[in-house]
């Protein structure tokens, strides 16, 4: 299996690497390409160095991993020199399938990791068009095994599906940020000591549940007997925290919409176009 990756961003870099290292990929068969291909000579004894339409011709599976302004121009480069069989994955899940098919229409995924990525744990999202068949579904997700646990879910849930694996690094992370702030100031505990404290427990919980296949409610009652410390703790958040969840996803969600419009448009067409 030929892979091909094109754009050396974030995402970009992340996947040639993941796949490289994880021997996922034979040797040749990992090719690369970047509008400035400097930024590819690290990757030189990793990958094949090549062109947009040389990758395309080249490869059964191809990441476009660029920003929806240059998604329509790198489509249409690539389009012609696609394989029949190929299976094209664009790592821009604003950009609607709809929208792509106007470009280039043959078999494609969308692929959301999450930063988790880096130590192998990412749940990635993944969707398909209508062309995609089960052997196309099956080695994607086993070339994707290597970041992790993927998730197929339909296009119309991949925002939501987006908020709780990729944006949920980001939240907990805020979330923890405060309640270790707060304890800062109840302690003379040093801000560090309070983090790792909190980190392994956090890790821990949630490494217990999963395997223990325990429910949020089987832990709060472990931890907070009736009339004890810990129910006081719990109390405070069911009674204040579901106002600020209902808030994070209104917000998120609404700016989610507003992406995928401004998206739609940067590729060359409207929302209301893709829609009908």
């Amino acid at each position: 299996m030929k892979v091909g990756i094109i754009g050396y961003g974030s995402m970009g870099k992340m996947l040639l690497w993941k796949f490289f290292r994880s021997g996922i990929t034979g040797p040749g068969d990992l090719y690369a390409a970047n509008r400035t291909q400097e930024k590819l000579e690290e990757a030189r004894n990793a990958a094949v160095i090549c062109s947009n339409s040389e990758l395309a011709r080249m490869s059964d599976i191809i990441f476009v991993c660029v920003r929806p302004s240059d998604m329509r121009t790198v489509l249409s480069d690539i389009g012609p020199h696609l394989k029949k069989d190929a299976l094209l994955v664009t790592l821009n899940g604003s950009i609607p399938f709809a929208l792509i098919k106007e470009v280039v229409n043959c078999r494609t995924a969308k692929v959301i990791p999450s930063v988790t990525a880096e130590i192998e744990r990412s749940q990635t999202i993944v969707c398909y068009n209508d062309l995609v068949s089960n052997d196309d579904r099956q080695k994607l997700e086993s070339l994707l095994s290597c970041i992790g646990e993927v998730i197929e879910l339909p296009e119309k849930e991949a925002g939501m599906g987006s908020e709780l694996v990729s944006c949920m690094p980001g939240f907990i992370a805020s979330v923890f940020d405060v309640i270790c702030s707060s304890a800062e100031e109840h302690t003379e505990l040093p801000r560090e000591q309070i983090i790792r404290m909190v980190l392994n427990t956090m890790s821990a919980t949630g490494d217990l549940m999963l395997q223990k296949g325990l429910s949020f409610d089987e832990i709060v009652s472990r931890v907070a007997t009736k009339g004890g410390i810990t129910e006081e703790g719990t109390k405070v958040i069911y009674d204040k925290f579901p106002d600020t969840a209902r808030e994070l996803f209104d917000k998120t969600l609404a700016k989610r919409e507003m992406t995928a419009q401004k998206a739609a448009e940067l590729f060359g067409e409207t929302q209301e176009t893709a829609e009908t």
